[in-house]
Order: structure tokens, then sequence, then C-alpha cells
């Protein structure tokens, strides 16, 4: 088993005023030699956004991108529907940029404060054609029990958001001194952990709040929640 532990006080940090961001991977002006990626992981960020203000209209191209709501309304508009959409907490949406698309995200609440998880994962086909879509996931679904959100396009798992990537993001929650093991799909991919909340006993380690570790080179993880626990797994192709 390789492992690769990124405790959360490592991450990358900008305070832009407006946006508060975590970077797990080397994102904007934060750049780490160490970590660019994690297999066809590119991109982790943990963003607070200020009420009513956002990310601009700009332009993406072929990137499949992933953006879970944790608390308050995000507002998107893409160039392929111009219509604002409303993405709220236990929903998730995707974006498969492709040839190119453009679109804005901005906080859609005049009052509160929006954090939102945005994933970017590198794909396995270029210039494809632009797509974008979302569903709801019922949080009762992943208590003690794995709950797929995005899987590969290329093959049927029901009830996941698709991208154009071999990979699986899903969420569960754990209650204390709750056990669970994690299968990876095959010996070529590895497991970006998450701890979105709670504190974990994995392997040697012990998770807290945000912390993260990517494993490769095994078939199966095995893991403890030593507090009530939610967690975040990506899933992906270790070798682009």
């Amino acid at each position: 088993m390789k492992t690769i532990l990124h405790t959360s006080e490592s991450r990358g940090f900008a305070n832009h005023g407006w946006l508060q961001a975590n970077h797990s991977f080397s994102f904007a002006n934060w750049h780490n030699k160490d970590r660019m990626n994690f297999g066809a992981l590119r991109v982790l960020n943990d963003d607070i956004i200020a009420p009513k203000m956002g990310f601009g209209t700009h332009p993406h191209k072929n990137m499949e991108i992933i953006t879970i709501p944790l608390s308050g309304e995000l507002k998107h508009r893409d160039s392929l529907e111009n219509e604002w959409k409303s993405v709220l907490p236990d929903e998730v949406q995707v974006m498969s940029a492709g040839r190119g698309v453009e679109h804005s995200e901005i906080n859609g609440s005049q009052e509160t404060h929006l954090n939102l998880f945005q994933i970017w994962i590198i794909p396995n086909k270029d210039n494809v054609e632009p797509r974008y879509d979302q569903d709801t996931f019922n949080t009762a679904a992943r208590k003690n029990q794995l709950q797929y959100l995005v899987s590969s396009i290329d093959y049927e798992k029901e009830g996941t958001l698709k991208i154009h990537q071999d990979a699986l993001i899903s969420r569960l929650d754990l209650d204390e001194n709750n056990t669970f093991q994690y299968y990876l799909k095959s010996k070529n991919h590895g497991v970006y952990i998450m701890v979105i909340n709670g504190e974990l006993k994995l392997e040697a380690y012990t998770l807290q709040t945000r912390d993260a570790i990517g494993i490769s080179e095994t078939s199966v993880v095995n893991m403890l929640a030593l507090a009530k626990t939610s967690l975040l797994f990506i899933e992906v192709p270790m070798k682009i």
C-alpha cells in the first residue's frame, strides 16, 4: 500500500476577501511541485464564498468539473443554456468542458456564505461535446454505507452523474465506532479520501476534519470512525 498524507493545514490557502480558498493541489498562485495531482485528480478546492459574490464568466476546456455544495446556495450559469441554476447542499453538479465552455458561479444568497468542494478530473477523452448535469442525493442513503455520486459515462452505474473518466466519487457518513472497508475497483486505481468532518482511524493514521490521504497499490482500505464522521472518496486511475 502506498499512502500520501495531506493534512488540513498543509493545503494551499488564498484570502481574496470575498473568497477563502483552500487548495489540496497546486492551483492559481499556489504551486507545490509535489502536489500537482493524484492520478487523474487534478484539483480539490475547498472554497468559502461571501454573499452575492462569485466567479464571473470564464472558460474551461478538456476538464471534468464536479461541484459539491456543503452549505449555502450555489448559482451556476453556462454557455450551454445561459440561464441560472441553483445547486443546493446534497446536490451535485458535473460539467464536461470538452472542446470548450464558459460558465459563471456565484453565491446565490444575499446573507449567508457558500461553502463548496470543486473537483477537477482529467478526462480520458479530449474535445468531447460539452455537457452539464446535476442531481440530488438523499443524505440518509449514505449513513454507514457508501453512496456513489459520480461515475464513468462509459459504464452503467445507476443513480450517478457521469463524467469522461473511469472514476468514482462517493460519500459516506459513519457513526462513531463504526468500521468500513473501501474496495478499489482495480489495481490501477487509487482513492483520495477527504475527512469532511469528524475523526477517522485509517490504517496507521488518525485523520481530523479536512485532513486527506491518497491511497494506491492496494485493493482495500480499512477505517474506523473515532467520532461521527463524514467522508468524501475520489477514486481515479493513477496513470493518465
